[in-house]
Formats: C-alpha cells, sequence, structure tokens
C-alpha cells in the first residue's frame, strides 16, 4: 500500500513539472496583447530586447518578471525592467528606444513595478484610465523620457504606489490633488518638467513621504502649511520655480527634514526657522537653499540651533542686520554663501569656531572690519570671498598665511591700499584664484606672482598697477583667467602669450588687457603655444604695428576686442579662419583696404565693429555682414554697399 502510494506522490511530481516546464512561462493572454502592443509602439531599439520578444513565453523575455504560475499554468506579468541605462558587471552604458508609450500597458493589470526610465526617445502621454487598471502598481518609473500632456488625475487610485518617478520630462498642467490620496507613498519626483498651477493642499496627507522633488517647473502661489503634516519627509526641494509669499512657519515640523532647498523662487518675508521654542527643531537639516529670493529681515539668532548644517546658501536675498554668534555652534559647516545681502556689523569672532568650513563668501554685503583673528583657526578653509564689503582693510590680514588650505582669496573692492601685500608671498598653500581687482592698489606687479605655480585665476583689474607684465608670469602653465585691465601698465603684452604651455595649446582661455598704456606685442598674438583663448580684449591701448597671421590659430575665440588703438594693415583675411568668433570689435583703428569677402564665412558672429578706420570698397554681401547696422561700418569714408549707401558705378 505505501508503495502505491509512493509511486503516485511521484507521477503528480512529474506532471506538475511537465506542465511546468510545458506552460510556466507563459503569460496570460490579455498580458501578452499588452506587451505585444507595447513593443509594436517602439519603432527603434539600440538595445535588442525587444527583438527576442518572440512566441508566448512572454514570461521568460527580458525584462519581465512574472508571478508562479496559476491553476491554468500561466502567469501574470508582475514588473517590466526596461530602463535606459543597463548596468553589467563591468560597465553602465546607455541604451535608446524610440517611439510612443502605448495605451495597451494597462492590460498588465497585476503589474507591481513599471521601469522605462531613462529612455529619451520615449514619447507620447501617460495614459488617462493608468490609474484604474494598474491597482497593484507599488513602483512607476518614466522619468528622462520624451513624455507630454498632463498627469493623470487617476494615479491618484493607485492606492499601493510607493514610488512615483516621472521627472525629466515635458508634462504640463497642474498637480493633480488626487495624488493626496497616495497614503503609502515615499518618494514622488516630478521635477524638470513644465508643470504649472499651485501646490494641491492635499499633498500634506502624504505622511508617509520621504522625498518630494518638484524643482524646475512653473509652479507658483504659495507654498502650503499642509506641507509641515509630512512628518517623515527628508528631502524637500522646490527650487527654479514660480512660487512667492511667505516660508510657512509649519516647516519647523519636519523633523526629519536633511535637504531643503527653496531657492531661486520669488519667496519673501522672514526666515521662520529654526522656531523659538528650539529643542529638537529641524535637527536632522544637514543642506539649505535659500538664495536668489526676495527674503529680508535678520538672520535668526537662533540659527546655530541648526546644528547638523553642512551647507547653507542665501545668497542674493534682502537679509540684514549683523551675524548672529549662534554660527559658532554650526560645527558640521562646510560651506556657507551669504552674498548679495545687506549684512551689516562686524563677522563675528565665534566664526573661527567652524573648524570644517570650506567654503565663506560673505562678498557684496555692507560688512566692515576689523577681520577677528580667530578666522585663523579655519584650518580647512579653502575659499574666502569678502569681496565689495567696505571693510577698508587698508592692507591684508597678517593671519592670512596662516590658513594652510587657502586655495582661493576674492578680496576686490575691499579698501586695499598701496602695493600688493608681500605677505601674499608668505602663502605656503597652493593658490589657484587670487583676485585684488577694484582695489587702490598701485606700483608694479611683483615678480614673485609667478611663484604660485598653480594659479588658475589671476585678476589685478581696476586699481592703479604700473611699469610693465612681469616674465616671471611667464612660468604660470595653469594660468586660465588673466584680467589686468584698467591698470596703467606699459610696455609690450608678449609676456601674457609667453605662459609656458603643454601639449594641449595652453592653459589660458580668457584675456583682458584693456585700458592700459601697452604700445607693443600685438604681432605675439597666437605664436606662442596659447592659442585655446576664447576672450581676447585688448581694446583702449596704444599698440601699433601689424596683426600676425598666428592670431588665425585661435580656434575656440568667441570674442576678439582689438578696438581704440593705433593698428594699420589691410584687414586681415586671415581673422575668417577664426568661424567661432561671435563678437569682432576693430573700431577706431587704422585699417584699410577691402573688408575680404572671406569674412562671411563668420557665421556665428552676432556683434561686428569695424567704425572709424579707412575701409574702403564695397560691403561683401550676403549673410551675416549683411545683418549689422550701418553704425558697424560708419566713420570709413571708403565703404559702401548695404547697410551703407550703394556704391557709385
Amino acid at each position: 500500500m505505501e508503495k502505491y502510494q509512493y509511486q503516485l506522490i511521484l507521477k503528480i511530481v512529474s506532471l506538475l513539472l511537465t506542465v511546468k516546464i510545458a506552460f510556466g512561462d507563459w503569460c496570460s493572454s490579455q498580458d501578452l496583447e499588452g506587451l505585444i502592443g507595447f513593443k509594436n509602439g517602439i519603432q527603434l531599439d539600440t538595445s535588442g530586447r525587444l527583438a527576442k520578444w518572440v512566441g508566448q513565453r512572454c514570461c521568460d523575455w527580458e525584462g519581465i518578471v512574472c508571478d508562479n504560475a496559476t491553476t491554468s499554468g500561466t502567469r501574470r506579468v508582475t514588473q517590466i525592467h526596461l530602463p535606459g541605462f543597463i548596468s553589467t558587471d563591468k560597465d553602465l552604458f546607455r541604451t535608446q528606444m524610440i517611439g510612443h508609450f502605448s495605451l495597451s500597458i494597462t492590460l498588465l493589470t497585476s503589474l507591481e513595478i513599471l521601469d522605462l526610465g531613462g529612455l529619451v526617445g520615449l514619447s507620447g502621454t501617460i495614459p488617462q484610465t493608468l490609474g484604474m487598471h494598474l491597482q497593484k502598481l507599488q513602483k512607476l518609473y518614466l522619468y528622462g523620457n520624451n513624455l507630454t500632456g498632463s498627469i493623470p488625475e487617476s494615479i491618484g487610485k493607485l492606492q499601493n504606489l510607493q514610488e512615483l518617478a516621472i521627472h525629466e520630462n515635458r508634462l504640463s498642467g497642474s498637480i493633480p490633488s488626487s495624488l493626496g490620496a497616495l497614503r503609502k507613498l515615499k518618494s514622488l519626483l516630478l521635477y524638470s518638467n513644465k508643470i504649472s498651477g499651485t501646490l494641491p493642499l492635499s499633498l500634506g496627507n502624504l505622511t508617509n513621504l520621504v522625498e518630494l522633488d518638484l524643482h524646475e517647473n512653473s509652479i507658483n502661489g504659495h507654498i502650503p502649511n499642509s506641507i509641515g503634516q509630512m512628518q517623515n519627509l527628508e528631502k524637500l526641494d522646490l527650487s527654479s520655480n514660480l512660487l512667492n509669499g511667505r516660508i510657512p512657519s509649519s516647516l519647523s515640523n519636519l523633523t526629519f527634514i536633511s535637504v531643503l532647498y527653496l531657492d531661486t523662487n520669488n519667496l519673501e518675508g522672514t526666515i521662520p526657522f529654526p522656531s523659538r521654542n528650539g529643542g529638537e527643531n529641524m535637527h536632522s537639516l544637514g543642506f539649505l537653499r535659500l538664495n536668489e529670493n526676495n527674503l529680508s529681515g535678520n538672520l535668526p539668532f537662533n540659527f546655530g540651533q541648526l546644528v547638523s548644517l553642512q551647507r547653507v546658501s542665501l545668497s542674493n536675498n534682502k537679509l540684514e542686520g549683523a551675524l548672529p554668534s549662534s554660527l559658532g555652534n554650526l560645527h558640521h559647516l562646510t560651506e556657507i554663501y551669504l552674498s548679495g545681502n545687506f549684512f551689516s556689523g562686524q563677522i563675528p569672532k565665534s566664526l573661527g569656531q567652524i573648524s570644517h568650513l570650506i567654503m565663506f563668501n560673505i562678498s557684496k554685503n555692507l560688512i566692515q572690519g576689523p577681520l577677528p583673528k580667530e578666522m585663523s583657526n579655519l584650518q580647512n578653509l579653502q575659499t574666502i570671498d569678502l569681496s565689495f564689503n567696505p571693510l577698508n582693510l587698508t592692507s591684508i590680514p597678517e593671519w592670512l598665511p596662516s590658513l594652510l588650505s587657502l586655495s582661493g582669496i576674492y578680496l576686490a573692492g575691499c579698501g586695499i591700499q598701496g602695493r600688493i601685500p608681500e605677505v601674499l608671498n608668505t602663502i605656503k598653500s597652493p593658490i589657484q584664484e587670487l583676485d585684488l581687482s577694484m582695489n587702490f592698489l598701485s606700483g608694479s606687479i611683483p615678480s614673485w606672482i609667478g611663484s604660485f605655480s598653480q594659479l588658475y585665476l589671476l585678476n589685478l583689474s581696476r586699481n592703479s598697477l604700473d611699469s610693465f607684465i612681469p616674465r616671471s608670469i611667464a612660468k604660470l602653465r595653469n594660468l586660465a583667467i588673466l584680467d589686468l585691465n584698467s591698470n596703467r601698465l606699459t610696455g609690450s603684452i608678449t609676456e601674457a602669450f609667453e605662459i609656458e604651455q603643454d601639449s594641449t595649446g595652453g592653459s589660458l582661455t580668457y584675456l583682458d588687457l584693456s585700458h592700459n598704456n601697452f604700445s607693443s606685442g600685438v604681432e605675439e598674438i597666437g605664436v606662442g603655444g596659447q592659442f585655446n583663448i576664447q576672450f581676447l580684449n585688448l581694446s583702449h591701448n596704444n599698440l601699433k604695428g601689424m596683426l600676425s597671421s598666428s592670431l588665425g590659430r585661435l580656434k575656440s575665440i568667441h570674442s576678439l576686442d582689438l578696438s581704440f588703438n593705433k593698428l594699420a594693415s589691410n584687414l586681415p583675411e586671415f581673422l575668417a579662419n577664426l568661424t567661432t568668433l561671435e563678437i569682432l570689435r576693430l573700431q577706431k583703428n587704422h585699417f584699410s583696404g577691402n573688408i575680404p569677402n572671406a569674412f562671411l564665412k563668420l557665421r556665428k558672429l552676432k556683434e561686428l565693429d569695424l567704425s572709424d578706420n579707412v575701409l574702403e570698397g564695397e560691403i561683401p554681401e550676403g549673410e551675416p555682414l549683411i545683418n549689422f547696422p550701418g553704425s558697424s561700418y560708419s566713420g570709413n569714408k571708403g565703404l559702401c554697399g548695404k547697410p551703407l549707401a550703394p556704391c557709385k558705378l
């Protein structure tokens, strides 16, 4: 008897295995129809995944996951994974699907995960009935596509939805209030679309939401107080919209918030957090951006209670008053941006307690000196920007060289007087950026400036410096930006073009020597290895002589200004080789001859000024030369043709 039962069990197991092998990878006819409909909507699949979708065993198709077989032997599709980024054990690469998002996807009524993110060629709209049919959906990823239309109201019926990522599309219309019914939702990502309208009050019902990101849309109106009900929210990004009104004080209730970005809106009023009762108020906040708004009033006296802050940006508002001493309690702070406000008084001594501070930018305020010597404790500070404050420093603080991590010094418009301070020569840290522009500096540029071997930016413009450009400047082989405009410098500009270069064609991309008294060296442009220059301004000098054909090597140049000099010769035809030029200013010189027909090759030219030279002949007819007004050619008695008077026969 037992032997018979044992044999019967083996036969049943064998039969079940046969059924599984024969039918186990078959999906329901409804799901098969939905998948085939989706495939038919795709004209191009560079990954080749859809080409393998043949037969009826769709549970075996790439990107498809099914549940266990039902009594009928068929299985339901529960997951679709066809993202635009495909990862392997060794690499991550992007693939592409071009086609239409088919309505047939709604036939897959057992779907729990739909991942079609990053398929930039996938167009069409999100089906308006999607929420009525895909009731089991938990994760919906349609980000990074080319979808248009509105967000369906029916999505609010997806009661099991936990993650909704439809960012980086071209979706328009308003956020449906029905989304407030998605009580299980943890992540809502709608950023980088064209969404407009106001924020629905119902969003406050999403009490399980951890991440809400709506940045880069056109959402207007006020931030609703109900946002403060999202007790589990960790990230809130409403930046780059059209929001107005005050920041609701209810945001102080967001106990677990770690990222709060409200920048680049039209918000007004005071900063409402932390609340005056303190306690555990926003104790997790690490990243705060309120810049580019119209916020006013003082920085809260208890701002230092936000003890987890790491990066803060309050730039370009209307904030005023003294900086609170409680800032010294922000021991985790690494970056703080306060530029473009009306902060006044002195920098508090407590700032020296923020030992992890890397970036301190308080430029364009009303801060007064002296600077506290406690700032010498900021041994991790890499960039300090005190520019355009009435500090009246007269000189650079003696403690500055003690900051051994310092790489960027911005002290423009701070009232520094006399020669470029020798104290800079004692700095041991690798200085990469030095801006002393718009001060009252005089004397020569010191030769020790060439010892700053890592220097990337040097701005000494709008001072009263005289003498020559020191030859030691040629040692600055990493220099990309050199601005010496509006000084009293004389001699040759040659040194600027003899900066040591590597095989890439030189580091220099921006060079402004305008409004000085240079007289020679124009023939050296492009002779050395510095031919990656994109912006070159030598205007308002006393430069004489002829342009060298080597100038034609500046293949990346966008703006060339040689105006208000004493340059002579025919207008060089080799300038037509600078096909990236957008701005060309040669007015107030002594150029003669005809305008070369080759200038018609300057297709990207947006601004041209050849006025007040001694040019003659007919202006070559055609774009872009015909697009410029007569003032671009005036003051050349021999020139004729459009847009000037017709040439005489």
